[in-house]
């Protein structure tokens, strides 16, 4: 439990990125320090918020966990918002030169590198309406779950389509998950029929504060995200969702909150399959 504290303020930023990585880090900047404006302490960028362009030519964005001109950006502006910094995905280069990890990261507000989650899921569809994609194609999987805590709290760490595999969010509460967030790049085509059910779900199921950050609108390629970046409670209620464009939603997660709800319906003690 939090120490302390009952409560932190969290917000999600939802962004429109294209294939410029100094456009798309300086509104980064922009909306990270909007979200300090509104209090804070916790701020999570979507998934490809550096890069959202063809996957063939991720490659020459990639860099070594540690170092490079994307992390270097992130690690200054933790700083200078002085808030956690959550950042998924983005490519980390690999022991495959032409397959990166899509790696979410997690800056402290000294700018240090707390924590990093390799993405598990790839997303390999052909959808009804003409979109094909095939991450795995110019991604490498990651193979371990991850918890990371923030002013006392622990925060279970996923990236998009792994809000489709509900075991991991599981593996995450066993170690201890409060909140889980989802950064993310959902295609407007299964968007608007699943973003909400599944966020909901994995709230619900999993007893935890749940943050997702978006991609919205039009990106290269003609690809299209659903955005509704979100912030959902422990019962499943949606606090705080964005609108359509760019933006930011902020929520005070409420730890009080959260272990009422446990202790109300106690399904995690109630488990027989494990």
């Amino acid at each position: 439990m939090l120490v302390g504290m009952s409560t932190l303020r969290a917000a999600v930023v939802q962004l429109q990125c294209q294939d410029d990585v100094v456009q798309n880090l300086a509104e980064c900047r922009r909306q990270v320090l909007r979200a300090r404006g509104l209090g804070a302490q916790l701020a999570l960028l979507p998934e490809n918020f550096a890069y959202m362009g063809a996957e063939v030519d991720k490659c020459q964005h990639a860099e070594t966990l540690g170092s490079g001109p994307i992390q270097d950006t992130l690690a200054a502006l933790a700083r200078e918002a002085e808030l956690t910094l959550i950042a998924g995905g983005f490519p980390e280069r690999s022991a495959d030169d032409r397959r990166p990890f899509n790696t979410a990261l997690v800056f402290g507000p000294d700018g240090s590198l707390r924590a990093q989650y390799r993405k598990i899921h790839l997303f390999d569809v052909a959808l009804a309406d003409g979109t094909v994609l095939s991450e795995s194609s110019a991604t490498s999987s990651g193979t371990d779950a991850v918890i990371t805590e923030v002013a006392g709290a622990r925060i279970g760490l996923s990236i998009c389509y792994d809000l489709r595999f509900p075991e991991l969010y599981r593996k995450l509460v066993d170690q201890g998950a409060q909140v889980l967030v989802v950064p993310a790049a959902f295609t407007l085509q299964t968007g608007k029929d699943h973003w909400h059910p599944l966020l909901r779900a994995r709230a619900i199921e999993s007893q935890c504060w749940l943050l997702a950050a978006g991609q919205w609108g039009r990106h290269p390629k003609g690809r299209l995200t659903y955005g509704h970046s979100l912030i959902v409670d422990p019962w499943g209620v949606v606090v705080a969702e964005c609108s359509d464009g760019v933006g930011v939603a902020v929520a005070d997660l409420d730890f009080d909150l959260l272990a009422r709800v446990r202790a109300a319906v106690p399904c995690l003690e109630h488990r027989r399959l494990k």
